[in-house]
């Protein structure tokens, strides 16, 4: 049985709505565009020809699942559920995870509220983790770079935790005085053991490049920023360096023997910034 949020579908061809059958096995729209339930239970809506994202293989999602179960990152989790929470209070509330990996920060919202939820991810690697921990929402393959498939104001809250923005189709799916919430690293987030391990450095001028990305479409509501001092072994530094943008480029076998090396504890400083925005009001016709 699919939740809530299965109602506000889109079709990714044709943009009509999207209907549940088969006992929520396939979703389905009038023009007969059909996608069927993959085993583990996500969907596959990714047409046409395909995206130029480089989605997470499963190595990467594997160590991002090693490491987010082992409770890490717990804290930055529960602040994003806190946050969401104010728009998420009326009886037909729904979130949305753009980027929703394996679905961790998704599940810490759902433990928190009785919302209704859809998963994006590129990934079907990821995918196949997130349907499993959260089984209660819709979760589907898509590139966030095309129109969502999701209905114009749709849901109350949209998260995005390390992940690609579409400041246009969030604000179009989002309902007014909804929330977008977007979780970012901050300076010297990882720096013990980034270099060393071939991670990517944090961009100058992130904070304002993430405003300019979504002017004109959100203004502005608040900053939190979060400080983590974190004890890994060295297996959890190797599933931090593979589980992030670097995983696609480093040599398994390599950081291994980096890793190999490491002491049985690494302290390590995990910075970030969690920004929420609301979408601008539309100026009167």
């Amino acid at each position: 049985m699919l939740p809530d949020a299965a109602r506000s579908l889109l079709c990714p061809v044709c943009r009509n709505s999207l209907v549940p059958a088969l006992g929520g096995n396939r979703l389905a729209c009038a023009e007969g565009h059909s996608f069927d339930a993959a085993r583990q239970g996500y969907f596959n809506l990714l047409v046409g020809k395909g995206t130029v994202f480089e989605a997470d293989t499963a190595a990467m999602v594997a160590a991002r699942f090693d490491f987010l179960s082992k409770g890490h990152y717990k804290p930055l989790a529960e602040a994003v559920a806190e946050l969401a929470m104010p728009a998420l209070r009326g009886p037909h509330a729904a979130v949305l995870d753009a980027g929703t990996g394996t679905g961790h920060y998704l599940k810490a919202i759902l433990d928190a509220s009785p919302a209704s939820a859809v998963g994006l991810d590129i990934s079907k690697f990821a995918l196949r983790r997130a349907a499993r921990l959260n089984p209660d929402a819709v979760n589907l393959v898509c590139d966030v770079w095309q129109p969502l498939p999701v209905a114009d104001a749709a849901v109350d809250v949209v998260t995005v935790v390390f992940a690609p923005r579409n400041a246009a189709e969030f604000a179009r799916v989002l309902r007014p005085g909804g929330r977008l919430i977007v979780v970012t690293p901050r300076p010297g987030h990882l720096a013990e053991i980034a270099g060393q391990t071939g991670m990517l450095g944090i961009e100058p001028a992130k904070e304002e490049r993430l405003a300019a990305s979504l002017e004109g479409h959100f203004a502005p509501h608040s900053t939190r920023e979060l400080d983590l001092d974190l004890g890994l072994e060295p297996a959890d530094v190797g599933h931090l360096a593979l589980m992030g943008p670097a995983g696609h480029h480093l040599d398994p076998t390599a950081l291994d023997t980096i890793t190999a090396a490491l002491p049985p504890l690494t302290k390590v400083s995990a910075r970030f910034r969690i920004s929420v925005f609301e979408p601008l009001t539309p100026p009167p016709a």
